[in-house]
This record gives structure tokens, C-alpha cells and sequence, in this order.
């Protein structure tokens, strides 16, 4: 049943004094002291809204009473029907929960509450004018902060248009420098065909002519030997002697042309261009964050559990020596046995799937399209494999720096550990571009540099020591990831937040950094059972770290939160 609005409330600025005030006028945030209260609408009515109310076809039957006998305690008792059973009224009440229900509540939710009563039992305890007080402006707060809520709804409707119409215009000119730059190329590559062809039809033309120049001189000696017989006997020994010469220049000739054999114009295709855009899987990631998590500090992981996975197959004829982990879309881990020389894939229980033989040591593995990797090998190659339903060789490059960890694919490029710094290769094997020393012709690493991660538009690269170094696509340096705790940097992973995880070969441990290069402590201390950890692979399908350590049968699989 409504209670009474009791108010002593201010009205369009002026004071007034109102024991009730109007339902219906309330709604609109107008103060008006109510003179009637309607029992079956359970409202408090104005002089206004007394009117209106009686001239209203629906409410034409509704017996109004004044304000003063409900005071006097004559209101008249209507029932209120359930909320959970609309064809029931509400006979009972519920002190566990202080709440009222109708008999089929109490029957079927409420049958072991002990203290359940009756509403006429509690009907004789009036209500303080305090408590109704109360409600009422917890009623009118709620009431701004729903309007207040949806003014902000609204205007978080408007802005999303606005931030959608920016994505659109950014993926348009993402497009449109796309197309762009493949129309420049274009250009460039018609330009150096016709360069191309006008240079090598104006060597043929000239070839031609001379061609046809020695055809003459051979006439005109032919015709000199027809007459031969009646020159004097010096004149026949000079003629002789220039006919030879002649003859061997035209031979001469001969034997150039026809071991040159024809010209032709071939086109040689940019594969690293077709790999990169062809292997893409999107122009851009599109998410939606709230205002809250924009807010939210940067996320410190914890250890919730840890699992050590089994990964030595019978076969086998060394300990496993897991030197890298590539993780593939679909979140399917691989694994590079160097020692045992294999592949190793795990299914979703991280249970050895199946394996691909490589026939020699390797150093690296990353993950170069939605079913292909490339292996880095000892004998200085990269053998890149089919990784579909079975394993398949397929293609291989030559590159430097074989015997030492660390590879990573990024933007259709591949950037390989040399030890002295970074070898960045197209997938067609051609040198790119060397990193070894920054803008002011400093080494960039400390020491022999080690595993690679990507982050964004950043190449994470441990260097054996106290840390990392970060890189941009042109191979300058963005920052530097370091701290005392880490000896002998080598294995690097990113969370899905941008959180990198560094693994210490000498300090066993692992050592968390925000994506601003701030330490963050310790995910794993020493103290924890790992044993010069080698490589890191962040799972970000279920949120966990995994960990390949020295010469070590087991593969360790941390679940973290935050």
C-alpha cells in the first residue's frame, strides 16, 4: 500500500509546509498539497488533480477521502497484489526477509522462514512519519539518479556514433593508403618495364643494324673474290687479308648473337608484399571498453595455480630441450624440441597431438599465418611448415645467425636473433635490414640477444641480462625493459593488456613490466621449483602463462588473474 508524502518541501522557490503532497503532480517535480487520497490508486490528489480525477470515465467509481482520515487512521484497505503472482494479493510477511508476499510465496520460497506473520498481524504497528520521510527521498534520489543515468545513456548513444564514424573514416584510409601505395608501386613497376623494354628494343634495333652493315661487307668481299683472278698478284694478297678480316668479324659477330640467344622480359612478384597482406587476418582490431576499465590501474597477475605437462614422446631419444613456444589463432600451442629435433603440437588438454621431424637442431619458432610456421634451424635456414590438419615442409630460406635463439614474425617480415643484434628478412629470404647500433652509433644490447615477442607496433628482444630492449618497426629504440631481479634475460611473452612477462635464465624467475616499461615485481620468485626457464608463451585464450625450461621433459603451465 502508498504511503503518505509527507513533505517539507520547497515549492517553486517558496516555502510551504505540506503534510502530503500530490502523486500525481510529484511525478513532474511540482509540490502541491494534497486534499484527497484515492484508496484504489493508492495516490494523493491536489485540488487540481481531484477534479480531473473525477471527471475520467475510469476512475468515475473510485471513492476519494480527505487527507485528515487517513491521519485519523480511516483509511480504507485496499489490496495490493503480488509482484511475483499478479492474480494473488499480498496477505503475509516475511521478518527473514522483511518482505510481504501472498500465500503462494510464503507456500513455495518461504516455508522454512520462521518468522512469518500475518499482514493484520502487523498492520496494528503504524508506520513513523520518519521512515515514511525516509523513503520518500530515497524514492526521489533513485528517481534524479535514473534521469541522471539515462541523460548519460543518451549522450553515450551520441558519442558512440561519433566514434564509430572515426573508426570508419580511419579504416577508410587505411584503404585508402593501401591502395594507395599498391598503385604507386604499380606505377614504379610499369615504369622500370618500360624502362626495361625501351633499353633492351633499342639494343636489338642497333643489333640489327650492324647485323646488316657485316651482310654488306660479306656481299662486297663475295664480289671482290668474283673478280679476284684478274688483280695483280699485291693487290690479291691486301684483298685477301681485308676479305679475312672481314669474314672474322662477321663470324665474331655471329657467335655473339647466337650464344646471347633472344631477350625476354620477365616479372618477378614481391612475395613478401602478397604474404603480408594475404596472411593478414584484419586491417585493425575493433573493441568496446568501458569508462570503468579505462580507468582501471594496470592489472597486477598472480599466480592462481600451477600444472607441469609431460611432453616426452616414446620415441624420443634425448631429454627434451623446448628452446621456444608458437601459440597459432585458434590458441593451439606448438612446440620446438631442439635436441629430439621436432615439432611437437598439443591439443587442448596440452596433450601431445601430433609432430613434424625437422632432420636438425632448432632455435626458434613463431607463427607466420593461420595454419603455417616458420622454424628457425641450427644450419643457418628457416624451414617454414604447413600446420593444417597434418604437418607438411614447405619452403626454406638461408639466413645468418642459425645457432642462436629467438625469432618473431611481424608485418610480414621476419626478425631473427644474430646474437650481435636483429636480422629483419623477408619471407623470400632477402635482407631487409641489419639492427645493431642506434642513431648515435651505440650498441643497442647488452649482450647476445635472445628470444623475441611483438606488441602492437613494438619487437620485444631479451639480451641475456638484466632485461629487454623494445623496437620499433624501423628499428629504433622505443624503451628499455630492466631490472636487477633478472639475470640472464631470455624467454619474453605479452599479456592481452599489454602486461610483458620476462623470464630470468640465471634468476629463475619471471618478472612482470607494464607497457610503459615500469617494473611490476615478481610473478614467479625463485623459491617456486623453476629452473632456468627458457622460453614464455602468454595463452590468452585461457588467461595463462606457459613456460619451457633447460633440458626439461615438462612443459609448466601457470594460470594467472589478476
Amino acid at each position: 500500500m502508498a504511503a503518505g508524502r509527507f513533505s517539507t518541501s520547497i515549492k517553486n522557490g517558496s516555502d510551504a509546509d505540506f503534510e502530503y503532497t500530490c502523486t500525481q503532480c510529484d511525478e513532474y517535480h511540482i509540490r502541491e498539497e494534497a486534499v484527497k487520497y484515492c484508496p484504489e490508486c493508492e495516490e494523493y490528489l491536489c485540488t487540481k488533480c481531484t477534479n480531473q480525477h473525477g471527471r475520467r470515465k475510469a476512475f468515475i467509481s473510485h471513492k476519494l477521502i480527505d487527507t485528515d482520515a487517513t491521519k485519523q487512521g480511516n483509511m480504507v484497505s485496499i489490496a495490493t497484489k503480488c509482484r511475483y503472482h499478479p492474480n494473488r494479493d499480498i496477505e503475509m510477511y516475511c521478518g527473514t526477509h522483511d518482505m510481504v508476499y501472498c500465500l503462494k510465496c510464503i507456500a513455495k520460497e518461504h516455508r522454512s522462514c520462521n518468522d512469518v506473520s500475518e499482514i493484520e498481524d502487523e498492520h496494528k504497528f503504524l508506520v513513523h512519519q520518519s521512515e515514511v520521510q525516509r523513503l520518500q527521498d530515497q524514492t526521489r534520489n533513485i528517481q534524479e539518479r535514473l534521469i541522471a543515468i539515462d541523460r548519460k545513456t543518451q549522450k553515450n548513444i551520441v558519442s558512440l556514433e561519433k566514434q564509430r564514424d572515426n573508426v570508419l573514416a580511419k579504416i577508410e584510409e587505411i584503404e585508402r593508403n593501401l591502395i594507395e601505395h599498391i598503385r604507386k608501386l604499380k606505377h614504379e613497376a610499369i615504369s622500370t618495364l618500360d624502362k626495361d623494354y625501351t633499353s633492351e628494343k633499342e639494343d636489338l634495333k642497333y643489333n640489327i643494324n650492324k647485323t646488316a652493315n657485316t651482310k654488306k661487307e660479306i656481299e662486297n668481299a663475295n664480289s671482290q673474290l668474283q673478280i679476284f683472278s684478274s688483280m695483280e698478284a699485291g693487290q690479291q694478297f691486301v684483298q685477301m687479308k681485308l676479305i679475312q678480316q672481314t669474314v672474322n668479324d662477321a663470324v665474331k659477330l655471329v657467335e655473339e648473337r647466337e650464344a646471347t640467344g633472344s631477350k625476354a622480359l620477365c616479372f618477378t612478384e614481391n612475395t613478401d608484399l602478397k604474404t603480408s597482406i594475404m596472411t593478414a587476418t584484419s586491417l585493425g582490431r575493433v573493441n568496446t571498453v568501458t569508462e570503468n576499465e579505462r580507468q582501471t590501474a594496470q592489472r597486477i597477475y598472480k599466480v592462481k595455480s600451477k600444472k607441469e605437462i609431460n611432453i616426452k614422446m616414446q620415441n624420443d631419444r634425448r631429454a627434451c630441450y623446448i628452446i621456444d613456444v608458437c601459440q597459432l589463432q585458434d590458441g593451439t600451442i606448438i612446440l620446438a624440441d631442439s635436441d629430439n629435433r621436432k615439432i611437437k603440437r598439443l591439443d587442448m588438454k596440452y596433450n601431445i597431438k601430433d609432430h613434424c621431424d625437422l632432420g636438425d637442431y632448432s632455435c626458434g619458432i613463431c607463427c607466420t599465418g593461420q595454419n603455417e610456421v616458420a622454424v628457425k634451424m641450427g644450419r643457418s635456414k628457416v624451414q617454414f611448415i604447413s600446420v593444417g590438419s597434418s604437418f607438411s615442409k614447405l619452403r626454406e630460406i638461408s639466413v645468418e645467425g642459425g645457432l642462436f635463439f629467438g625469432m618473431a614474425s611481424y608485418a610480414g617480415e621476419l626478425w631473427i636473433s644474430s646474437g650481435g643484434g636483429i636480422n629483419v628478412y623477408g619471407t623470400s629470404g632477402t635482407l631487409l635490414k641489419t639492427i645493431i647500433r642506434d642513431i648515435n652509433d651505440r650498441e643497442i644490447f647488452k649482450s647476445y640477444t635472445q628470444h623475441l615477442a611483438i606488441s602492437g607496433e613494438t619487437v620485444i628482444v631479451t639480451d641475456d641480462s638484466d632485461g629487454a630492449v623494445c623496437l620499433g618497426k624501423d628499428g629504433t629504440v622505443q624503451r628499455e625493459l630492466r631490472d636487477k631481479m633478472l639475470v640472464n634475460s631470455n624467454g619474453v611473452c605479452v599479456s592481452s593488456d599489454g602486461t610483458v612477462f620476462l623470464s630470468g635464465y640465471g634468476s629463475n624467475n619471471i618478472v612482470m613490466f607494464d607497457k610503459n616499461g615500469k617494473c611490476l615485481g615478481e610473478l614467479v620468485a625463485q623459491d617456486t621449483g623453476l629452473w632456468s626457464p627458457l622460453a614464455l608463451q602468454y595463452g590468452d585464450k585461457r588467461n595463462c602463462l606457459i613456460v619451457t625450461c633447460y633440458n626439461s621433459d615438462k612443459v609448466i603451465i601457470f594460470d594467472i588473474s589478476d
